[in-house]
């Protein structure tokens, strides 16, 4: 019969994307790791990332003009000093993935009228915002080699232990259990998915990279996965939630209804798709009537056109249409989005594509400096689940790789640095600090399932309706209502059962709902991504800075 467990690292990574695995292998070089993910490691928001990694590779780029496009796309929210420390390094921080191993796409490759001197040199795609070529792909399957590569070094390594279908439940925080000091992370409780048994996983240091919260919404272009499990548990451990009031909607994904949330990457637009509306018997542009950029305009641009023309003409789709370009650069250039779209009976070479926007990436998070380093000693957020102010309003496309690697390769820095500040005495056998293992009480198992997926379902219509790409003052009121009744529901389904998968998932996209609604309450004018139409429009220099969320009781722990 299995048992509980108890076991102990000098790391806990929390998520197997980008920012847990490069953080692993890092790690790995000072001590043990475990990584723990809910699923198979692969599936991860990190896979689905078509476009590539933004980083200035190329003489004709600089630094200078990377950082000015993300201020530009960000509104001007975005951390400057932030902004230009990551974009600095990003070389150094790709020279490393190509030392493991990983291929981008060469010039060679697309066979392109190409100087011969240059066939070797990467293919830069471009995106909306970016006014250089300069992001780095491998295909349109960049996400998925990304993963590859950094999963066959993680498994070979002898330091790191990978843990799967091994689902975080609470992070387990000093202040929670009473101790005096300062409130400092533990470890964290992670159930096991196939015997639902609860276990305890304890660690110096704590990286959260649990990715984003897409499954908050209706329509997205998320895996199942990305329930904002790392932020709902960072608010409960009394860590800082800043801007989650900018979700970005992904202009493009593929309208068709037997695609599950396909994306059509950006990069598509970045090699000359136009984006068109029908009228009458013709389609015609329609972004140059809402931008200079027109179609490769930043998203949160994009997006809101997008909803405005659907709306405006009763339409259920707009369309990508990339026709100037042949069939064999175009099966070249985006082998995935060629073979989806050819499943469904469109050939992107003869006809335009179908797109619709979807909930695509969490810009907000869980509040960090540029090490990762959040108010709770010990614990660090990496990637998607965590908040730089690199992105500011709005984030800049193929921006979140890069930064998701040089977050990661400064948490381990920083851990490191200061490792003999993070007090392991928890860590020790026989320690007069015990931490208890879980205790499901009285719980029993849980007999109508069907309030959980009632409930899931009511939250993500409902963000979908009320916070979605256009959003009102009583819109966000009838949201913060609903949000407010139904975690009240879901607390006492929580206590009363034992827990299972869905319950933990339900719970926490529930409170990261409730975290966009406040953040959006809290917002008085309209910036990025946060478009309420009962608000003006802002000037960046009059904009409040930050939104931050802070778990009753804050100010009590610090002092």
């Amino acid at each position: 019969m299995d048992s509980v467990k108890r076991l102990k690292s000098e790391f806990l990574i929390i998520g197997s994307g980008i920012g847990g695995l490069s953080s692993a292998l890092k790690a790995a070089e000072h001590g043990s790791v475990i990584v723990v993910t809910k699923r198979l490691a692969d599936e991860c928001n990190t896979t689905y990332a078509q476009g590539g990694i933004s980083c200035v590779m190329d003489n004709d780029d600089s630094f200078e003009e990377h950082v000015q496009d993300t201020l530009v796309a960000g509104a001007y929210l975005c951390k400057e000093d932030v902004v230009r420390k990551i974009v600095e390094s990003g070389p150094a921080r790709i020279q490393e993935l190509l030392d493991l191993g990983i291929h981008f796409t060469t010039r060679s490759e697309l066979d392109t009228d190409t100087n011969p001197a240059d066939l070797e040199s990467f293919d830069l795609g471009r995106e909306g915002g970016h006014n250089r070529r300069r992001i780095l792909h491998s295909g349109d399957y960049t996400g998925r080699e990304i993963i590859r590569v950094l999963l066959k070094a993680c498994r070979r390594h002898p330091n790191i232990q990978l843990i799967e279908n091994a689902h975080a439940v609470d992070l387990i925080a000093s202040r929670r259990l009473d101790w005096d000091g300062p409130n400092r992370c533990l470890g964290a409780y992670v159930m096991d998915r196939n015997t639902h048994l609860v276990h305890t996983y304890l660690a110096r240091h704590v990286i959260l990279a649990s990715g984003g919260a897409g499954k908050a919404y209706l329509y997205t272009s998320n895996p199942d996965v990305a329930c904002g499990e790392g932020m709902a548990m960072a608010y409960r451990a009394y860590a800082e939630i800043a801007n989650m009031e900018f979700f970005q909607f992904h202009p493009t994904c593929l309208y068709h209804p037997n695609a599950k949330s396909f994306l059509v990457s950006e990069a598509v637009r970045g090699e000359g798709a136009i984006l068109k509306i029908r009228r009458g018997d013709q389609l015609e542009e329609f972004m140059d009537d809402y931008h200079e950029m027109a179609s490769l305009a930043p998203r949160d641009i994009v997006a809101r056109a997008i909803d405005r023309e659907l709306k405006k003409t009763g339409q259920t789709s707009v369309f990508l249409d990339i026709r100037h370009h042949s069939e064999e650069y175009l099966r070249r250039r985006f082998p995935q989005i060629f073979e989806t779209c050819l499943k469904f009976g469109i050939n992107m070479a003869t006809d335009p594509i179908p797109v619709v926007p979807a909930a695509h990436y969490c810009c907000g998070g869980v509040r960090t400096d540029i090490n990762g380093r959040t108010c709770v000693q010990n614990l660090y957020a990496v990637g998607e689940v965590g908040c730089t102010g690199l992105h500011g309003a709005n984030r800049l496309a193929s921006n979140s790789l890069l930064e998701a690697l040089v977050v990661a390769h400064n948490a381990v820095a920083d851990a490191i640095a200061n490792r003999e500040d993070a007090d392991g005495r928890h860590l020790e056998n026989g320690s007069t600090r015990a931490i208890p293992d879980w205790s499901s009480g009285d719980a029993v198992d849980p007999d109508e399932m069907i309030v959980i997926y009632h409930c899931w379902d009511e939250i993500r219509r409902f963000m979908w309706d009320y916070v979605g790409i256009f959003r009102t003052n009583k819109r966000l009121q009838r949201a913060k209502t609903r949000i407010r009744n139904i975690r009240k529901e879901i607390e006492h389904f929580y206590w009363d059962f034992i827990l299972v998968p869905d319950l933990v998932e339900l719970r926490n996209l529930a409170s990261v709902a409730e975290m966009i609604i406040d953040c959006a309450l809290a917002r008085k004018e309209s910036i990025g991504l946060h478009y309420n139409a009962d608000s003006p429009e802002s000037d960046p220099k009059n904009a409040r800075k930050e939104t931050i969320l802070r778990r009753p009781g804050f100010e009590k722990m610090l002092h």
